[in-house]
């Protein structure tokens, strides 16, 4: 069960709109937030996925739903109201990439909108959801209400860690068993990177993974320190990536899967978002998305 952010991104080359006019480029329209990018991954590994979350009354819901749908994601805990589905602008430029995200109808998710227990085998709350307000009371909730026997958290972005401040994020999230973080956010809780930043979350919660990009990532799991290399990949857009992880590691180890099997499957995974043009797996009977 993933709580959180259901949004519609919309990807563009930036170096085309620096021109002015009217121009020419590359622009790709696709279902994604965090929790909907990760169920996606964990339904594609084998797990059943669902998604709580909260969407507009527009075209870009219908989109995202009926896609959801394919992969076959359970949509019935995604509450839709009047106004607008969250969108992600994602420019690319000269291999950097820059992204404006509207939150839309993820900013209206209210505690009242979840389940009174929230049961799965394991649960992964939205950082954006826990880190921003007006929702930061509502991912708390999300927390409380858990009875799963692995709920974890993504720390989302570092920016938004930095605001919220480290002290606050642990204080907050001493509920979750694992926390799931890339490197730059595991920094700006730990002051750490790679191995040693996952021992440092590792003293914290039960299971920690610490994503890397190109240098692989690792993963603490009651003690024990993983490691796994990234798959070679010539990077298309790495949008995505991190959530198809996070998807794949926490349905592998609800599965009861080994830490080492477990992180080799989640960075096979981030590496076929990375390497794609999509942050989705072909759905069953073809198709991106």
């Amino acid at each position: 069960m993933c709580v959180g952010d259901v949004m519609l991104d919309v990807r563009a080359d930036a170096g085309a709109l620096a021109h002015g006019g009217d121009v020419h480029g590359r622009v790709v329209i696709q279902p994604g937030g965090t929790s909907a990018n990760a169920a996606v991954w964990a339904a594609a590994s084998g797990a059943t996925a669902a998604v709580i979350g909260a969407v507009g009354d527009d075209v870009a819901a219908d989109l995202v739903l009926a896609a959801l749908a394919r992969h076959g994601v359970d949509t019935g805990h995604i509450r839709r109201e009047h106004g607008t589905t969250g969108t992600m602008l994602v420019l690319h430029e000269a291999g950097e990439r820059s992204m404006v995200a509207d939150r839309g109808a993820n900013a209206t998710l209210e505690p009242g909108d979840l389940p009174g227990v929230i049961e799965a085998s394991a649960v992964l709350v939205s950082g954006y959801l826990l880190l921003q307000e007006p929702t930061t009371a509502t991912a708390l909730a999300a927390l409380e209400r858990t009875r799963a026997g692995l709920v974890a958290v993504e720390t989302a972005s570092w920016p938004l860690i930095d605001t919220f401040g480290a002290p606050r994020f642990f204080e907050v999230t001493a509920l979750a068993d694992a926390v799931l973080a890339n490197d730059r956010e595991a920094f700006s809780l730990t002051g750490r990177q790679g191995v040693e930043a996952c021992r440092r979350l590792g003293e914290r919660y039960r299971i920690a993974a610490v994503k890397r990009g190109a240098e692989g990532a690792c993963l603490w799991v009651d003690g024990e320190v993983v490691e796994a290399p990234s798959s070679p990949v010539t990077e298309v857009d790495p949008t995505g990536a991190g959530d198809a992880f996070d998807g794949v590691v926490l349905a592998a180890l609800a599965r009861g899967q080994g830490p080492a099997e477990a992180l080799d499957a989640a960075c096979r995974a981030g590496a076929r978002v990375a390497g794609s043009p999509s942050a989705w797996p072909e759905a069953p009977g073809g198709g991106a998305a």
